[in-house]
């Protein structure tokens, strides 16, 4: 049976399939990163499907701040180096091969590991056009952009920062 007449692999034309090669993807840097860009909530399907990006931290990198999403799960697969993340008060280190998922309203936040890279898959569930928000970081981190961009811009993209003393304290440590 070809994939073309098995129903079970048959194509959905409802939710067509989404591919993004490497050579076309867009491309986002900032000194301490660069962004991949995968696939956005309006290719990935009906009600948003999700949103996609890949993430290479250099050592030292900051990744993002403890913050939370008020819709949305995010998912975290080290492709490889090491990240370390914050999940509500718990702070941990994941390695390649290590898979997180962060459900909508808990606080979290990641970096590169103390001494590592990190090569991050991210996903979003449901997306929720996020491309303009890393845009955006990008402009921020390159010093093209304002900051006060970025906490104008928390409903319009889901992403709501808060204070922990846990992240800071980690933080702090490895300083």
């Amino acid at each position: 049976m070809t994939e073309a007449t098995n129903p079970a692999i048959a194509p959905d034309t409802a939710f067509p399939a989404v591919l993004t090669r490497h050579a076309e993807a867009e491309i986002c840097a900032d000194p301490s990163s660069v962004m991949t860009l995968l696939a956005d909530a309006d290719t990935a399907g009906p009600g948003g499907g999700f949103t996609s990006y890949r993430s290479s931290f250099s050592e030292g990198a900051v990744g993002a701040p403890a913050h939370f999403h008020t819709k949305a799960t995010e998912l975290f697969f080290v492709i490889g180096g090491s990240l370390r993340v914050l999940v509500g008060d718990e702070v941990t280190v994941l390695n390649a091969g290590d898979f997180l998922a962060v459900p909508p309203h808990t606080p979290h936040a990641f970096a590169a590991a103390p001494g590592a890279e990190a090569d991050i898959l991210f996903v979003f569930t449901p997306g929720m056009g996020r491309f303009d928000y890393l845009r955006l970081l990008g402009r921020v981190m390159r010093g093209e952009a304002d900051p006060k961009e970025i906490a104008e811009s928390a409903e319009r993209f889901d992403n709501h920062y808060v204070d922990s003393p846990a992240w800071r304290a980690a933080l702090e440590r490895s300083a």
